[in-house]
């Protein structure tokens, strides 16, 4: 039976290459010198350190640009509250969202019951399988899952025949 996975995957790899560049472009710039802004990668987080808020900002942007620049889909990154470490200093979590999260993987399979394809969704720890007779029902699921899923990156893939 023909099927494919619903699933969310960040490459780290770019991830790490983005915050290298970041980390070389905001200690060479003139706005930044004698600044401590820089962003430290841990294992799914991003945090992001700064002087004060404008520069923490300043900072997001470069990040930002640089993910989109090698491919990283920005709408897998969270950003969490900022915080006050010492002084003035700030800084900020980002989360970089790895697989799909258990309420939008209940929205998927409801969008796919509620469309009467003829095809069967299941979760699938943190993917969806989608499974079905023909592969053009398939490629239906696909186009609707693409229309009705923006606010989260959704890559198809392991699609068999």
């Amino acid at each position: 039976m023909p099927s494919f996975d619903i699933v969310s995957e960040v490459n780290q790899v770019e991830v790490r290459n983005a915050v290298d560049q970041t980390n070389k472009e905001v200690s060479t710039r003139f706005d930044f010198k004698g600044s401590d802004a820089r962003v430290e990668p841990a294992e799914g987080t991003l945090t992001i350190y700064a002087d004060d808020d404008f520069k923490l900002s300043q900072v997001t942007d470069i990040l930002t640009t640089k993910l989109a620049k090698r491919g990283v889909d920005i709408r897998a990154l969270k950003s969490g509250d900022t915080q006050k470490v010492s002084g003035n200093k700030v800084k900020q979590v980002i989360t970089v969202r790895v697989g799909i999260e258990q309420e939008l993987s209940k929205k998927i399979v409801k969008t796919i019951k509620d469309s009467k394809m003829k095809v069967q969704a299941s979760i699938q720890g943190d993917a969806v399988r989608v499974s079905g007779a023909k592969r053009d029902l398939l490629q239906d699921a696909i186009a609707l899952v693409k229309k009705s899923i923006t606010d989260f990156p959704v890559q198809f893939n392991n699609f068999r025949d």
